[in-house]
């Protein structure tokens, strides 16, 4: 029975990270480049690929794409 309680715990707080993300996804985002960004330089790069995989995930969660210089959106 413990078990369960810490499932049902771990998804109430699942819950609130998502609720939290969609309605800060600028601060989610920022905050998660500055998690990578110490990630890669503690690491030396070693899980840069993880850490790229994890940042898009917090993106699309956001509702928010990477910005990649010369891509943005087009003025009409």
């Amino acid at each position: 029975m413990p078990l369960l309680k810490r499932l049902t715990a771990l998804a109430g707080t699942a819950a609130a990270a998502r609720a939290y993300a969609r309605k800060n996804p600028e601060k989610v985002n920022k905050m998660a480049a500055k998690a990578g960004q110490f990630i890669d330089k503690r690491t030396g790069g070693k899980y840069h690929h993880q850490v790229d995989n994890a940042m898009r995930k917090v993106r699309s969660m956001t509702g928010q794409q990477a910005h990649h210089p010369g891509q943005g959106p087009t003025a009409h």
